[in-house]
């Protein structure tokens, strides 16, 4: 039986879960209680599960394939593993709203983050929802931006001038560019499990609404931006060495706060692919 103890933390988004060790497999009913979580709460954090790796990459995998990110450093052996760490990467894209790997065609179902380094303070990581968001969307704006496409460009939070800047980074830029050319993404997407319509725009690689004028994207964009991260719709988490964070980022999207600086944070990432979003 599974023995999993679940704290909601807010109306919008969050729970607490404790009673497992997920550094160690998962039994069918644990991995489901867990999928079952994630539905309901979007985002989940488990306190003090210190883990390798390989079993952060395992665990990951119960929920699908991974993903290895086209610039991020990754652990060798296990480069399923991303490294977010400041004292080798500027990872400033992380500090603004965004949706993991977006400018994919199959953008990330989830990601489990690991906290391994952390400032005497500050380094908390909020998530928004963009089920309560596009919930609390009245009638008129719903029907405005359902069957709208928006383009995902990998180039808006890896711009060549930060990532290109050595023979070898620039090598790998160009390849990811090659296979990241920018491509469209219902504004509106339903959750592929439970049918639930959510916002689907982030202020990370979201550059334009097709269907509108440049001057009327813009303009909705930025609506969408600020609304979307409305403090109703958010939740914020305050990391301890060895946290767990493991989010639905199909429906949400998450920015990490830079305000540590010139300490240290080092984060472990496991992405696990989802499917083509849709609308309907």
């Amino acid at each position: 039986m599974s023995h999993l103890t679940i704290v909601p933390l807010s109306s919008a988004l969050g729970a607490q879960i404790s009673g497992i060790d997920i550094s160690q497999p998962l039994n069918l009913e644990q991995r489901d209680a867990i999928e079952q979580a994630l539905l309901k709460y979007q985002v989940l954090f488990f306190r003090d599960q210190p883990i390798e790796p390989q079993q952060q990459a395992r665990f990951a995998a119960y929920f699908g394939d991974l993903h290895i990110h086209p610039i991020y450093p990754n652990v060798p052996e296990q480069p399923e593993v991303l490294i977010l760490d400041t004292a080798i990467t500027d990872v400033r894209d992380n500090a603004i709203w965004h949706t993991d790997v977006t400018f994919l065609p199959t953008p990330a179902m989830g990601a489990v983050l690991s906290a391994k380094l952390l400032p005497e303070f500050g380094g908390d990581t909020l998530w928004a929802s963009g089920i309560a968001a596009y919930e609390a969307l009245s009638a008129p704006m719903k029907t405005l931006l359902e069957g709208l496409t928006a383009t995902h460009d990998f180039t808006r939070s890896f711009p060549l001038e930060r990532y290109g800047n050595t023979p070898e980074a620039l090598t790998q830029w160009e390849e990811a560019r090659r296979k990241n050319p920018p491509l469209p993404h219902p504004v509106i997407r339903t959750h592929p499990v439970s049918g639930r319509r959510s916002l689907f725009v982030n202020e990370g690689f979201t550059s334009k609404i097709n269907e509108l004028s440049e001057t009327e994207s813009e303009v909705i964009l930025k609506f969408l931006f600020a609304y979307t991260t409305r403090p109703e719709f958010t939740i914020r988490w305050r990391w301890q060495k060895d946290d767990i964070a493991f989010w639905d980022n199909r429906v949400t999207q998450h920015h990490a706060v830079d305000d540590y600086r010139p300490a240290r944070r080092v984060m472990q990432r496991a992405t696990v692919l989802g499917d083509v979003p849709f609308f309907r």
